[in-house]
């Protein structure tokens, strides 16, 4: 948001005028100073605002928003002597990692900003970060969880979410120690860098808990038919589907299992039944999926940053926006507020300082508790797993936020 300053000339005559207009001179000189010190921060997010992907890219965009409009109703990042409002610049790579890469190139190049928040997911991040490490931009990554993308030895690049692991670890062992006869499960991955790396975490976790993995099938980006890979699903009768992908891609497979007759007794889905959107177009099918993610408006903290309380910042989205945020949309107003607690600790925007205040942050925020570790990637999260019971996203895991038991065998 940009404040707009505008000029009158008036016209004086007289002793009487003259004093007015030194008066009115004075004042102006100090107006003049104030806008001074009244600087633009630009923060660039390319984000696929079209294409496949748009849901997830209009969900940080809300949460960009929110942080950038709460920032500068509170009058500006203040540091030092100079109050810096904030100016997201958007740039829409349209679903297309090649262009997301470009879109990072041209904000940092042309379009002038100080820091940058990561594209959509771990693979577009990954290709991107190399942009923002050759220009030593500090990135901040909302949605980028395989570690893959923080082990290139890059000093710039931060995450908000924890490993891979950290999901699949805690879904295996509730599946596992439910008294349940749970002992198969077949995996379904979208052939995408976070998908298949989350599948994976899901295989060595399922073994871990000597559950038996009959099947890991991939699925390409794009597929709008899964007839096949079902068939064949539903003929081995796992106890447990496990599939991945983003929310259109799942919500299609949701309705095509129910279609083949796949009726797990444990049916898990990463990233879409998060999202309201997701139980809203599925109806009754998405009736106790389960699934993770890194955030929940069920915990509770409170926070350091310019949220504060975790409560605060749900009544906030939800008078910005008419319903509640989910994980990818905190995670976006997170990634604010935490570049926002690092420019102040640096007091500077000189990118070296930024990147070591982040580096060296322990702080609380409303999305949780914030460290990274060398690599960059968050390490201070639990994630909450939760179900879809009765319509709602009820959290299972962990104790401190439990809000429901998990249900097993109503997969229809």
């Amino acid at each position: 948001m940009k404040k707009q300053n505008t000029t009158t000339r008036p016209l004086w005559g007289g002793a009487a005028g003259r004093l007015t207009a030194l008066a009115l001179l004075a004042g102006a000189a100090g107006l003049t100073q104030s806008a001074a010190a009244q600087e633009t921060m630009k923060v660039g997010a390319p984000l696929p605002l079209t294409g496949a992907l748009s849901p997830e890219g209009l969900k940080q965009q809300r949460g960009y928003d929110l942080w950038a409009k709460t920032v500068n109703e509170a009058g500006g990042i203040t540091v030092g002597n100079k109050t810096y409002n904030v100016e997201i610049v958007y740039v829409d790579y349209e679903s297309q990692t090649p262009r997301a890469v470009q879109s990072a190139e041209r904000l940092i190049t042309e379009d002038g900003v100080s820091f940058l928040f990561s594209p959509f997911g771990s693979g577009a991040a990954k290709a991107a970060s190399s942009v923002s490490e050759r220009y030593q931009i500090p990135t901040v990554a909302p949605t980028a969880s395989s570690p893959s993308v923080y082990d290139q030895g890059y000093q710039y690049l931060f995450g908000t979410f924890t490993p891979n692991s950290t999901l699949t670890t805690p879904l295996a062992d509730i599946v596992a120690n439910s008294g349940e006869e749970i002992k198969t499960v077949a995996i379904y991955a979208r052939n995408d860098l976070f998908p298949l790396a989350i599948a994976q975490e899901m295989e060595a976790s399922a073994k871990a808990q000597g559950l038996e993995v009959i099947s890991f099938d991939e699925y390409a980006i794009g597929t709008m038919d899964h007839g096949s890979a079902f068939t064949l699903m539903r003929q081995s009768q796992p106890d447990w589907v496990f599939a991945t992908g983003y929310i259109n891609d799942l919500i299609l497979i949701r309705k095509q299992m129910a279609d083949l007759g796949i009726t797990p007794k444990v049916l898990t889905m990463i990233a879409g039944p998060a999202y309201k959107e997701f139980i809203e177009a599925s109806g009754p099918l998405a009736e106790n999926v389960s699934s993770a993610a890194w955030w929940h408006p069920a915990v509770s903290y409170e926070g350091e940053d310019i949220f504060g309380a975790t409560t605060d910042y749900v009544a906030a989205f939800e008078a910005e926006y008419g319903s509640t945020p989910d994980y990818a949309e905190a995670s976006a107003s997170a990634a604010g507020a935490i570049l926002q607690v690092a420019i102040e600790k640096a007091g500077t925007i000189e990118p070296q300082a930024v990147r070591d205040a982040l580096a060296g942050l322990d702080i609380v925020t409303f999305y949780g508790p914030v460290r990274f570790s060398e690599t960059g990637q968050i390490n201070s999260l639990e994630p909450p797993v939760f179900q879809i019971q009765d319509g709602t996203a009820k959290v299972v895991f962990p104790e401190d936020v439990k809000q429901a038991d998990m249900r097993y065998g109503d997969i229809n």
